[in-house]
């Protein structure tokens, strides 16, 4: 009697599908930790532009001078937001409608922080570098990083216009971003 030393049908099925299982475990973690360096690199590229950001605010918070306040001549009061905008660096949205809309920041709000000497610039990949962060791209493919600079309070906040996209929702600012886990 002749003995058949094959591999039958059944145990080459299991065998595929014990090496299909094992090669989709490496396959989700390592969508995981893609996900998770993605969010790492924007945060990091965000915390750069907010250093570097605040030391322009800083700046355009001095040439506005400690007695703003108490200025009551209006040429006077315009000439130091001009010479203290001069510090900041990009190019600034004049109307919330150059902003993202899903960046929450409506047309009132914006009115209203202008007022406040609050404005939004955005900065462009050359912008970063002339801030002496290089190979940080912003453009229209990555997302535009915009800066919210407070003059008047010498703060910063930090968007970016794509986002991080996480269990359906998208975060938009450092704040946001510096608090995500994954």
């Amino acid at each position: 009697m002749k003995r058949n030393n094959g591999i039958t049908m059944v145990a080459l099925i299991i065998t595929i599908i014990l090496i299909l299982i094992l090669a989709g475990i490496p396959i989700g973690v390592g969508s995981k930790v893609i996900k998770q360096s993605e969010l790492e690199n924007l945060k990091t590229n965000m915390m750069l532009i907010k250093v570097k950001g605040k030391e322009y605010v800083e700046n355009a918070n001095f040439n506005l001078g400690t007695t703003f306040d108490k200025i009551t001549d209006e040429n006077e009061k315009n000439s130091r937001i001009e010479k203290a905008k001069e510090k900041l660096k990009g190019e600034e949205v004049t109307s919330s409608n150059e902003l993202d809309e899903k960046m929450g920041i409506t047309e009132s709000q914006f009115q209203e922080d202008k007022s406040n000497l609050i404005f939004y610039y955005k900065l462009s990949t050359q912008d970063l570098e002339n801030m002496g962060i290089s190979k940080v791209e912003s453009d229209s493919k990555n997302g535009f990083y915009i800066i919210k600079y407070d003059v008047k309070n010498a703060q910063i906040d930090i968007y970016n216009e794509k986002g991080f996209e996480n269990q359906d929702k998208t975060y938009y600012t450092l704040n946001e971003i510096e608090n995500l886990k994954i």
